[in-house]
């Protein structure tokens, strides 16, 4: 890729124009692997340098510097936003967090302590990830969708989501709740078992599953998601986001 190339890649990946996976007509997302294939052809032609003094990484992919007029409130210190990732206006990032090259995040959302934003991730408007939360990236292989969390979703604090895990529209997430698509999501209320995806406006709580028929003798269990309800006027009242503290 020309220098030229790089620059408008990037500016097109930061300004939100081009994204690594975007929602289809039907509302199914998308994976762009040519966004992921150009990243990884950045990363094989990328030349380490020294960047501030201290940090070393692989140019062009290092940290961006934002402006006033950007209208991003990233909270000094320890954070870095890496080139090549979209901060919508009004997005509001807490020390330490780090949001990965290919990250989308929607308008007005907040990326609280000790985040992480893995590459490609996909977040969507008015969403709060609360402190320690874990999102997967994903670069390779390219045609595999990332980590998807749509408009309003409620991801708590300590929460882990990995292999293209999708959260719809509205969804909560209890504090430490860890979802892969192997692990499944049980529906307390529709008496459904949901495996890669929450349905919209969930609430769901870590829960464990019990494997004991197969050590008889035994209390083994592996985790899963339980959807204990869906979203309503209490579940709003007590995710509600002070407006004063953006």
């Amino acid at each position: 890729m020309s220098e030229f190339c790089v620059k408008t890649f990037l500016y097109e990946l930061e300004s939100g124009s081009l994204r690594a996976a975007f929602p289809g007509e039907d509302g199914i997302w998308l994976a762009n692997s040519g966004v992921k294939e150009k990243i990884l052809t950045l990363f094989r032609s990328g030349k380490v340098q020294v960047v501030d003094t201290y940090y070393i990484d692989k140019a062009p992919l290092l940290p961006r510097k934002f402006t006033v007029n950007d209208q991003v409130r990233l909270v000094p210190f320890g954070s870095s936003v890496r080139s090549g990732a979209c901060v919508s206006k009004g997005v509001v990032i807490m020390p330490p967090s780090y949001i990965n090259v290919g990250a989308y995040i929607g308008a007005h959302s907040m990326v609280d302590s000790h985040v992480l934003v893995g590459s490609c991730a996909q977040i969507g408007e008015h969403v709060h990830l609360s402190a320690g939360v874990s999102i997967g990236g994903v670069l390779e292989p390219v045609e595999a969708l990332p980590v998807i969390i749509e408009d309003h979703a409620f991801i708590g604090a300590g929460c882990v989501i990995t292999s293209g895990f999708h959260i719809k529209r509205r969804a909560v997430l209890g504090s430490g709740v860890c979802l892969s698509r192997a692990i499944p999501v049980y529906d307390t209320v529709k008496h459904q078992v949901y495996y890669g995806y929450v349905p919209e406006g969930a609430v769901v709580v870590p829960g464990t599953r019990s494997i004991s028929s197969f050590f008889p003798d035994t209390q083994l269990a592996l985790q899963c998601g339980i959807i204990l309800k869906y979203r309503d006027e209490r579940t709003d009242a007590q995710i509600a986001l002070e407006d004063a503290l953006r």
